[in-house]
């Protein structure tokens, strides 16, 4: 049984649009925890979130039966906490249990509360999200943010459009260690297989495990060798090479006689799941050895297409941007658009992607999300002839550099004073892409592109909550302000009509 949040206020809780959070305090979990407030005290807001909290999570389970499970407001929230606070699950659970604002916030009074988050629960639950009700989310929060800094829905929003890449948590792949982690997760799930059922195959995993690792190591120092002759080090390296793969060869052979023989008998649907991922591993492995042949033996270049930079997130691009001091990142390029108010209005997970293939996907959605769309600036990596057209017709203004030499008529259009400003403008979009950044999105550790997305999706909403949060600061900071002045004022005419 699920509810979106609970009707009834226990004794000693405190309704959410009263919790007091300090204004002085300069933490980052007052501001995101301050636009939940806002989120929540707005009623058009908070009504259209429960709405589609109630109808986009879990919408195949029926929420009326069962045993009590976690609202769906904490979900959300602790989904929000966990990407913008950039902590692990381990840190959320602390906060989740231990911080009376928080859990305030979560709905629990500030008493003795018996209630307990424990880790793998908040894990289950927040998976739930997912990053289409996300984007529906972030469309409503943005329309609050509007709302409160009372702007009109009609006045034309001007966009910035930059991508960046979202890092995967992965090691710096060769075609060595590759087929060192499909090896060895061969070995480890064959074992655990012949382990559950008391045969003894592979009773020696463990040390199996460790001869194909110092098989791999000797591979990779041959690279390193101190002989004189470049002869000898070809020698020794190709030598290495070769018994390295022969060995790996050996075991995956091995694995794949004992699937077979496995297969053979009634399994149970966990062994069958287990049986999957080993003979893709075994694909994985004779894969890299192919690689490893073909070019340390056979001394040919492997085609950059051929490449796999992870074996467990195989979504993993290798990206050269061209940034300073960063020659190579490993991950996925995401595309934010980001209005002239700071709200990320719409982002996009580029797989297999280039700037250029998205330029206009990102105005035609920023536009079916907000018809005010107006004009966008982007860099040169947007540009291509077709582009320029497309997005004339799309846009009022369209600031999108060309490349290369510009002819008179380029040159007009770039350096007209609209174009001039809004491109002196556009630099302030690596702000956003900072902040993404430093609350969520320098990695992601979830596993899976499901999850990938769902995590920068949770950046991006938690990013526009903070926003608000933000704005509300500087508001009460204000009024504090003038209260001030006014109680001093006060003082003075106090003090002079003493005297």
């Amino acid at each position: 049984m699920r509810v979106v949040q609970q009707v009834q206020i226990k004794l000693g809780e405190i309704d959410i649009s009263n919790i007091w959070i300090d204004p002085k305090s300069r933490d980052d979990i007052p501001q995101i925890l301050r636009g939940l407030q806002h989120v929540y005290k707005d009623k058009e807001t908070r009504e259209e979130i429960f709405k589609l909290l109630e109808q986009e999570i879990a919408p195949t389970k029926n929420k009326k039966n069962g045993r009590p499970g976690m609202t769906l407001w904490n979900i959300f929230v602790l989904g929000i906490l966990r990407v913008n606070l950039n902590i692990d699950y381990d840190r959320l659970h602390e906060l989740s249990n231990h911080h009376d604002t928080i859990r305030e916030m979560l709905g629990h009074p500030n008493l003795k509360d018996k209630y307990y988050y424990h880790w793998q629960t908040l894990k289950d639950n927040i998976e739930l999200i997912t990053p289409e009700f996300l984007d529906k989310v972030n469309q409503i929060v943005v329309k609050a943010g509007y709302r409160l800094i009372k702007k009109k829905f009609e006045e034309p929003l001007h966009g910035r459009c930059d991508s960046f890449v979202v890092e995967t948590n992965v090691h710096f792949p060769t075609d060595i260690n590759l087929l060192l982690d499909a090896t060895r997760t061969v070995i480890r799930l064959v074992g655990d297989l012949c382990e559950g059922r008391d045969m003894s195959d592979w009773r020696q995993s463990s040390y199996n495990i460790r001869c194909i690792k110092k098989s791999e190591r000797a591979a990779q120092n041959s690279k390193r060798s101190k002989r004189t002759k470049q002869e000898d080090t070809n020698t020794q390296v190709i030598e290495s090479h070769t018994f390295y793969i022969a060995k790996a060869n050996l075991y995956l052979n091995k694995a794949m006689e004992t699937i077979d023989v496995i297969k053979a008998t009634a399994c149970t649907a966990l062994e069958e799941k287990i049986i999957k991922d080993v003979e893709a591993f075994i694909v994985h492995g004779n894969r890299q050895i192919d690689q490893i042949n073909r070019r340390v033996i056979l001394g040919e270049t492997i085609p950059h297409e051929e490449k796999v930079f992870s074996l467990f997130k195989p979504y993993t691009e290798w990206i050269m941007k061209g940034k300073a001091g960063v020659p190579v990142e490993l991950g996925v390029r995401v595309c934010i658009m980001e209005d002239q108010h700071q709200f990320i209005t719409y982002h996009k997970v580029m797989e297999k992607q280039t700037d250029d293939q998205i330029a206009i996907e990102m105005v035609t959605e920023s536009k079916k999300r907000f018809g005010n769309f107006a004009s966008c600036s982007y860099d040169k990596g947007f540009h291509s002839p077709a582009n320029q057209e497309a997005l004339l017709k799309e846009l009022e203004l369209v600031v999108l550099p060309r490349k290369g030499k510009l002819s008179k008529a380029s040159r007009e259009i770039e350096q007209a004073k609209d174009f001039k400003v809004a491109r002196k403008q556009h630099s302030a979009v690596e702000s956003a892409i900072n902040a993404l950044e430093v609350h969520g999105l320098d990695y992601c550790p979830d596993y899976g592109i499901d999850a990938f997305k769902r995590y920068v999706a949770l950046a991006v909403v938690g990013r526009n909550i903070q926003q608000i949060g933000v704005i509300l600061k500087k508001k009460e900071q204000q009024s504090l302000i003038k209260q001030q002045k006014k109680k001093a004022k006060v003082y003075d005419q106090a003090c002079k009509l003493a005297a």
